[in-house]
């Protein structure tokens, strides 16, 4: 199905700009990009999506585990029939499992997009992915209850 190579095209993405950051960057390094807003900054994660429940990688692993047998069950099941859910579920799919290899692997989580003009967590393209998913899904949601009243 083509929502699996969705995923694959995340995960591919996440784990090939994580490994640029830590062959090119020493943690805590940062390059700017666009002064005062963007910068790569090298940094370590041992939590969640934007640096919540710090060190509790077994809990993690095993959520992940459960979220990514759901959604392959679910995209199984709804494939092509409903196609945004799809998009959704195949971006989060993506960064779970991105994210994941990097727990599973090395206990911590490479994170290195920082929006500094916002002071915003510094976060990678698996946090990006599962954000922009749950967001589609949120929407899908919306609409529907929309056109259901």
């Amino acid at each position: 199905m083509i929502y699996y190579l969705y995923a694959l095209a995340v995960i591919l993405l996440d784990q090939l700009t994580k490994y640029a950051i830590v062959k090119n960057m020493v943690q805590g390094e940062s390059i700017p990009l666009i002064d005062n807003v963007f910068q790569l900054t090298s940094h370590r994660n041992m939590g969640a999506a934007f640096g919540i429940l710090q060190n509790q990688r077994i809990l993690f692993i095993i959520i992940t585990l459960a979220v990514v047998t759901g959604i392959i069950v679910t995209l199984f099941r709804i494939g092509r029939t409903q196609p945004r859910i799809s998009l959704g579920l195949s971006l989060v799919l993506g960064g779970a499992i991105g994210n994941f290899i990097d727990r599973a692997l090395n206990g911590q989580v490479v994170d290195f997009l920082d929006f500094v003009l916002i002071h915003f967590p510094i976060f990678n393209v698996a946090d990006a992915a599962i954000t922009i998913g749950v967001v589609i899904l949120l929407l899908d949601i919306f609409f529907d209850s929309k056109r259901t009243r």
